[in-house]
Protein backbone atom coordinates (compact mmCIF):
# COMPACT_ATOMS: atom_id res chain seq x y z
CA UNK A 1 0.00 0.00 0.00
CA UNK A 2 1.69 3.25 -1.18
CA UNK A 3 1.85 6.13 2.00
CA UNK A 4 -0.20 9.34 1.42
CA UNK A 5 1.55 11.94 -0.24
CA UNK A 6 0.97 15.91 0.04
CA UNK A 7 -0.19 17.09 -3.24
CA UNK A 8 1.56 20.35 -2.90
CA UNK A 9 5.04 19.27 -2.12
CA UNK A 10 4.65 15.68 -2.98
CA UNK A 11 6.35 14.55 -0.07
CA UNK A 12 4.52 11.20 2.19
CA UNK A 13 2.48 13.36 3.97
CA UNK A 14 4.06 12.20 7.60
CA UNK A 15 7.20 14.52 6.07
CA UNK A 16 5.07 17.07 4.51
CA UNK A 17 7.46 20.22 4.12
CA UNK A 18 4.60 22.82 3.55
CA UNK A 19 5.26 24.82 6.91
CA UNK A 20 8.86 25.34 5.74
CA UNK A 21 8.04 26.55 2.81
CA UNK A 22 8.37 30.64 2.24
CA UNK A 23 6.14 32.57 -0.47
CA UNK A 24 9.16 35.61 -1.22
CA UNK A 25 8.82 37.75 -3.45
CA UNK A 26 11.41 38.30 -6.17
CA UNK A 27 12.07 40.95 -9.17
CA UNK A 28 13.62 38.30 -11.05
CA UNK A 29 11.65 35.71 -12.73
CA UNK A 30 12.63 32.37 -12.61
CA UNK A 31 11.53 29.68 -15.06
CA UNK A 32 12.83 26.29 -14.19
CA UNK A 33 12.51 23.55 -16.88
CA UNK A 34 12.52 20.31 -15.28
CA UNK A 35 13.82 16.70 -17.36
CA UNK A 36 10.82 14.29 -16.36
CA UNK A 37 13.11 11.66 -14.62
CA UNK A 38 13.50 14.35 -11.69
CA UNK A 39 9.78 14.72 -11.02
CA UNK A 40 9.60 11.59 -8.78
CA UNK A 41 13.19 11.78 -7.30
CA UNK A 42 13.14 11.94 -3.85
CA UNK A 43 14.99 14.98 -3.74
CA UNK A 44 13.42 17.24 -5.84
CA UNK A 45 14.78 20.72 -5.35
CA UNK A 46 13.50 22.81 -8.51
CA UNK A 47 10.22 22.03 -7.40
CA UNK A 48 10.94 23.90 -3.59
CA UNK A 49 11.83 26.90 -5.56
CA UNK A 50 8.80 26.90 -7.58
CA UNK A 51 6.99 26.48 -4.49
CA UNK A 52 8.93 28.67 -2.45
CA UNK A 53 9.04 31.80 -5.12
CA UNK A 54 6.06 33.99 -6.22
CA UNK A 55 7.33 34.55 -9.25
CA UNK A 56 8.58 31.59 -10.72
CA UNK A 57 7.17 28.62 -12.64
CA UNK A 58 7.57 25.07 -13.28
CA UNK A 59 7.53 23.55 -16.37
CA UNK A 60 8.34 19.60 -16.73
CA UNK A 61 9.12 17.71 -20.22
CA UNK A 62 12.25 17.30 -22.88
CA UNK A 63 10.86 19.84 -25.42
CA UNK A 64 8.17 22.59 -25.27
CA UNK A 65 5.90 23.55 -27.84
CA UNK A 66 5.61 27.52 -26.25
CA UNK A 67 9.15 27.31 -25.11
CA UNK A 68 9.10 30.99 -27.48
CA UNK A 69 6.65 32.46 -25.36
CA UNK A 70 7.91 31.22 -21.87
CA UNK A 71 10.93 32.92 -23.10
CA UNK A 72 9.69 36.43 -23.49
CA UNK A 73 7.28 37.52 -20.92
CA UNK A 74 6.74 41.27 -21.66
CA UNK A 75 8.90 43.25 -19.26
CA UNK A 76 11.71 40.67 -18.70
CA UNK A 77 15.24 39.85 -20.46
CA UNK A 78 16.14 35.97 -20.69
CA UNK A 79 19.07 34.67 -19.51
CA UNK A 80 19.98 30.58 -18.80
CA UNK A 81 21.99 29.79 -15.99
CA UNK A 82 24.04 27.09 -16.82
CA UNK A 83 28.31 27.32 -17.12
CA UNK A 84 29.69 27.63 -20.85
CA UNK A 85 32.58 29.16 -22.26
CA UNK A 86 30.71 32.01 -22.97
CA UNK A 87 28.83 32.24 -19.70
CA UNK A 88 29.01 35.67 -17.68
CA UNK A 89 29.64 35.86 -14.11
CA UNK A 90 26.61 36.59 -12.41
CA UNK A 91 26.81 40.10 -10.61
CA UNK A 92 25.09 42.36 -8.27
CA UNK A 93 23.54 45.07 -10.71
CA UNK A 94 24.92 48.71 -9.82
CA UNK A 95 22.52 51.04 -8.46
CA UNK A 96 22.58 52.87 -11.45
CA UNK A 97 21.08 49.94 -13.44
CA UNK A 98 17.34 50.44 -14.31
CA UNK A 99 17.60 47.41 -16.82
CA UNK A 100 14.53 45.35 -17.41
CA UNK A 101 14.80 42.38 -14.70
CA UNK A 102 15.76 38.95 -16.14
CA UNK A 103 13.94 36.32 -16.60
CA UNK A 104 16.04 33.36 -15.26
CA UNK A 105 16.14 30.11 -16.83
CA UNK A 106 16.85 27.27 -15.14
CA UNK A 107 17.55 23.55 -16.54
CA UNK A 108 16.87 20.93 -13.93
CA UNK A 109 18.25 17.41 -14.11
CA UNK A 110 21.46 16.03 -13.56
CA UNK A 111 24.42 17.49 -16.07
CA UNK A 112 23.88 15.01 -18.78
CA UNK A 113 20.09 15.57 -18.92
CA UNK A 114 20.28 18.97 -18.31
CA UNK A 115 22.61 19.33 -21.47
CA UNK A 116 19.71 17.35 -23.50
CA UNK A 117 17.40 19.78 -22.39
CA UNK A 118 19.81 22.73 -24.53
CA UNK A 119 20.30 20.07 -27.18
CA UNK A 120 16.59 19.23 -27.64
CA UNK A 121 15.52 22.93 -27.45
CA UNK A 122 18.21 25.29 -29.49
CA UNK A 123 16.11 28.16 -28.44
CA UNK A 124 16.86 27.50 -25.08
CA UNK A 125 21.01 26.75 -26.22
CA UNK A 126 20.69 30.38 -28.17
CA UNK A 127 20.42 31.98 -24.65
CA UNK A 128 23.01 34.61 -23.33
CA UNK A 129 24.68 32.37 -20.38
CA UNK A 130 25.25 32.91 -16.88
CA UNK A 131 26.81 31.62 -14.21
CA UNK A 132 28.01 31.46 -10.36
CA UNK A 133 31.65 31.92 -9.45
CA UNK A 134 33.24 29.20 -8.05
CA UNK A 135 34.24 28.03 -5.12
CA UNK A 136 30.61 27.41 -3.63
CA UNK A 137 29.91 24.80 -1.18
CA UNK A 138 26.87 22.72 -1.30
CA UNK A 139 24.68 21.58 1.61
CA UNK A 140 23.48 18.62 -1.04
CA UNK A 141 25.43 16.27 1.30
CA UNK A 142 23.04 12.67 -0.43
CA UNK A 143 24.02 13.13 -4.04
CA UNK A 144 27.26 12.39 -5.75
CA UNK A 145 28.38 16.61 -7.52
CA UNK A 146 30.15 16.00 -10.82
CA UNK A 147 32.96 18.42 -9.48
CA UNK A 148 33.88 20.65 -6.71
CA UNK A 149 31.28 23.70 -6.82
CA UNK A 150 28.31 21.86 -8.05
CA UNK A 151 25.43 22.68 -6.57
CA UNK A 152 21.78 21.73 -6.41
CA UNK A 153 18.89 23.27 -8.53
CA UNK A 154 17.64 25.40 -5.42
CA UNK A 155 20.72 26.25 -3.94
CA UNK A 156 21.80 28.11 -7.56
CA UNK A 157 18.76 29.72 -7.36
CA UNK A 158 18.87 31.54 -4.28
CA UNK A 159 22.59 32.38 -4.57
CA UNK A 160 22.17 33.78 -8.13
CA UNK A 161 19.05 35.40 -6.60
CA UNK A 162 21.20 36.67 -3.42
CA UNK A 163 23.53 38.19 -5.80
CA UNK A 164 20.86 40.10 -8.28
CA UNK A 165 18.70 41.48 -5.38
CA UNK A 166 20.56 42.37 -2.66
CA UNK A 167 20.44 43.32 0.54
CA UNK A 168 17.53 41.24 0.15
CA UNK A 169 18.07 37.56 1.30
CA UNK A 170 16.75 34.30 -0.54
CA UNK A 171 18.06 32.07 2.32
CA UNK A 172 14.48 31.48 3.91
CA UNK A 173 13.98 29.19 -0.12
CA UNK A 174 16.72 26.54 1.83
CA UNK A 175 14.16 25.53 4.76
CA UNK A 176 12.69 22.77 3.67
CA UNK A 177 15.83 21.74 1.28
CA UNK A 178 17.69 21.25 4.46
CA UNK A 179 15.04 19.63 6.49
CA UNK A 180 14.62 17.27 3.58
CA UNK A 181 18.16 16.10 3.21
CA UNK A 182 18.04 15.44 7.19
CA UNK A 183 14.85 13.35 7.21
CA UNK A 184 16.83 11.12 4.25
CA UNK A 185 19.83 10.92 6.27
CA UNK A 186 17.48 9.86 9.40
CA UNK A 187 16.11 7.40 6.80
CA UNK A 188 18.96 5.63 5.87
CA UNK A 189 20.85 5.27 9.56
CA UNK A 190 24.00 7.37 10.61
CA UNK A 191 26.04 4.68 9.96
CA UNK A 192 24.83 4.40 6.67
CA UNK A 193 24.94 8.01 5.55
CA UNK A 194 28.96 8.40 7.09
CA UNK A 195 29.94 5.05 5.28
CA UNK A 196 28.37 5.98 1.75
CA UNK A 197 28.53 9.76 1.80
CA UNK A 198 31.11 11.09 4.75
CA UNK A 199 33.92 13.04 4.11
CA UNK A 200 37.16 10.81 3.87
Amino acid sequence: MSRAQCPRCLRPQSHCLCELIPQLDSRTRVLLLQHPSEVNHALNTARLAALGLKNAELRVGETFDDLDVLLNPPGYQARLLFPGDDAQLIETPSSSEDSQPWLLVVPDGTWRKARKLLHLNPLLAQLPRVTLAPGAVSRYRLRKAPGPGALSTLEAIVQTLDILEAPHSFTPLLRPFEALIEGQIAAMGHDTFQRNHGQT
